[in-house]
């Protein structure tokens, strides 16, 4: 009987997967009958844990991808029906970063991803690279969103302040670092383990964006426990999968309101009697996290 093993898949390529066991790193291949199966969703990412056999001295195979708790999802690019790209799984938290100076932060795309990381149950805290870039000050989205109960932390890899917090939310905890390119997720990670040397790219003068550097999704093992990944670079992202009727659930400061709502069923857009409208039109919640609510919402519906 071939021998089984668990582990923690790394790196996935190609039908070919790194997977740690026991602090080594092996490659084992996907069995055949895995890839053939249907499904609707990537087969085995970074994140997934496996079970492996080795059927014979020079190879180990996957012979089961074990179900996910969470996952970090996109719509897959390109033409055609829409498809999951899971990046990530089995996450833990997610370190959404962003950056003092270029490119400039967009609350839009910031909104975004905090709500799929609601949708999908992964803690997000909100990074703030270059810190010896930004103004004096907090800027009013900081505050809004701190309000709201999301962390926000201040750092530099060029300068390494504020990177012992960093490091320390990190420790025994699956984490991915996602963002736009060109708000220096790579210079972050090789801050946190300098013998990775990741690609760096600069930001183009022209356009205010980051190049993508990062080719292939890899989980990194880091010195005090937990992992942490990072994935290409991501301009625009979807809401995958995410009913219409549960967006208003990913808004966190909407919670206290939309059961005062008359309407059951209320979509806080155009409804008599709308507690959610009530106290935007108050001052109790931000209106441009609400214009976000609104945006996503359109989008879902279309």
């Amino acid at each position: 009987m071939a021998e089984t093993m668990e582990g923690l898949v790394v790196r996935s390529t190609a039908g070919f997967v790194d997977v740690r066991l026991d602090g080594q790193v092996v490659q084992a291949r996907l069995r055949g009958r895995l890839k053939n199966t249907p499904r609707t969703t990537d087969l085995c990412v970074i994140g997934d844990h496996v079970r492996l056999s080795r059927p014979d001295d020079r190879s180990i195979v996957v012979e089961e991808v074990f179900p996910r708790h969470s996952r970090f999802s996109r719509r897959q690019p390109g033409k055609g029906p829409i498809k999951e790209d899971v990046l990530v799984a089995n996450l833990d938290q997610l370190l959404i970063t962003f950056c003092h100076g270029r490119p400039v932060l967009k609350t839009r795309l910031l909104d975004r991803f905090l709500v799929i990381a609601e949708h999908q149950h992964v803690r997000p805290i909100i990074v703030m690279n270059k810190a010896d870039l930004r103004e004096p000050g907090d800027p009013t989205w900081h505050r809004t969103y701190e309000s709201i109960g999301y962390p926000i932390l201040t750092v530099s890899a060029g300068t390494g302040e504020g990177m012992d917090s960093l490091i320390h939310a990190l420790s025994d905890k699956i984490s991915a670092f996602v963002g736009p390119s060109g708000v220096g997720k790579s210079s972050l990670i090789n801050r946190i383990l300098p013998g990775l040397d990741l690609n760096i790219a600069s930001v183009s003068d022209h356009h205010g964006k980051g190049r993508h550097t990062t080719r292939v999704a890899t989980l990194h093992a880091l010195a005090g426990g937990g992992f942490l990944a990072d994935t290409p670079g991501i301009r625009e992202l979807g809401t995958w999968a995410l009913p219409i009727e549960h967006l208003d659930q990913c808004f966190p400061e909407l919670s206290s309101y939309r059961e005062q709502c008359a309407f059951r069923s209320c979509s806080h857009t155009h409804e008599p009697q709308c507690a959610v409208v009530d106290a935007v039109n108050e001052g109790a919640i931000d209106p441009e996290r609400y214009e976000s609510y609104v945006r996503l919402r359109e989008e879902s519906s279309a």
